[in-house]
């Protein structure tokens, strides 16, 4: 049994990336801070593993976001090259340029971190990009996304795998194959290695939601609610949401088999769509306001409102929401493209 300070073993390793052999090459994101460092060494001493065994390992490419938000971070660019290239591995170090936002700068730098490393990915011609994620960041980002009323979805936490937008056809996929170990193992194998990392002090500024978070774990932990725990309730969380996109997949194709052309309409009977179950109603709503409007994922909030004037409507109605029309009436609901909206002269109203 492994206790919480133990060392990854090559073991260890070869099951965690299990998988990967085959592809072509792999984008390894590494910040330099201790769980992107401990992911370059273990991905290191795996391909050298695999040619042990003379089988031929994927190409690896580091690849390091400077978001200049920090004076230091030129020079923990420079600290992963040299790491990267005593590991045999080839190095990039990618740019964040352009304007900051002055708020909600981590989300924005989270999604230039990701486009930029799609780029990288797209650009060697590989599919896959690793990421240092472990247990305690699945721990954090559930409580994160419980403490905004996140919804089942969000509830499920990060996924071992799953696609990024990227341009192009070529799919991107972001892989966490540290995500069931907790940070402490990473920084022991460091240690057992002797090999340094970077210290970002932005992961304990108390403005961030992050950080504060972090804080409250060790409190949560005497409570019994710990970061396994909190991983453990999104592992399960992630199982029903198996369970539910099933059963949405299947009122689809029942209640409007044929009517997801571009752009819509999309008709339910009215009575069919009443009878299903409210979570399974909301998401096909959900996605037919998504499918025919012009604003992208509808707010959950804004949705469960309308789903909950639509269940009680005893009368016919209108409303629109995220640029659908929604219409219930002569036993149907339609969800189609709202009608732009048309100024009036003379005053500064607008109609729907």
């Amino acid at each position: 049994m492994t206790t919480a300070d133990e060392a990854v073993r090559d073991d260890e390793a070869s099951a965690l990336l299990s998988g990967l052999e085959g592809l072509r090459g792999l984008v390894l994101a590494v910040s330099g801070g201790p769980d992107s460092t401990a992911l370059l060494l273990i991905a290191a001493r795996w391909v050298k593993g695999l040619k042990g065994r003379s089988q031929r390992p994927p190409k690896l490419l580091a690849v390091t976001v400077d978001h200049g938000l920090r004076p230091q971070s030129k020079r923990e660019a420079a600290a992963v090259k040299r790491l990267a290239r005593r590991f045999g591995i080839p190095h990039r170090t990618l740019r964040w340029r352009g304007k900051k936002p002055k708020s909600g700068l981590q989300e924005a730098a989270r999604i230039a971190r990701y486009r930029l490393l799609a780029g990288a990915a797209k650009r060697a011609g590989y599919e896959h990009i690793l990421t240092a994620h472990t247990l305690d960041d699945q721990a954090e980002t559930v409580l994160f996304r419980l403490a905004r009323g996140s919804g089942l979805s969000g509830l499920a936490g990060m996924a071992h795998a799953a696609p990024i937008p990227a341009d192009g056809e070529t799919a991107i996929f972001l892989v966490r194959p540290l995500l069931q170990l907790p940070k402490a193992r990473l920084t022991a194998t460091l240690a057992a290695a002797g090999v340094g990392y970077s210290d970002d002090p932005t992961n304990r500024d108390p403005r961030f939601a992050r950080t504060r978070l972090r804080a409250l774990m060790p409190h949560l932990a005497q409570e019994g609610l710990d970061a396994r725990s909190l991983a453990r309730l999104a592992g399960r969380v992630r199982r029903a949401e198996a369970t539910i996109e099933f059963a949405v997949a299947a009122a689809r194709a029942a209640l409007a088999p044929g009517h997801w052309r571009e752009g819509g309409p999309i008709v339910f009977e009215a009575v069919r769509f009443a009878d299903l179950p409210a979570e399974v109603a909301l998401r096909l709503l959900g996605r037919a306001v998504a499918h025919v409007g012009n604003e992208g994922p509808v707010e959950l909030g804004k949705l469960e409102l309308l789903y909950d004037i639509l269940r009680r409507a005893r009368s016919p109605l209108r409303r629109t929401l995220a640029g659908a029309l929604i219409t219930l009436g002569r036993g149907r609901l339609v969800i189609e493209r709202a009608p732009p909206r048309r100024h009036r002269a003379g005053n500064h109203r607008f109609t729907k």
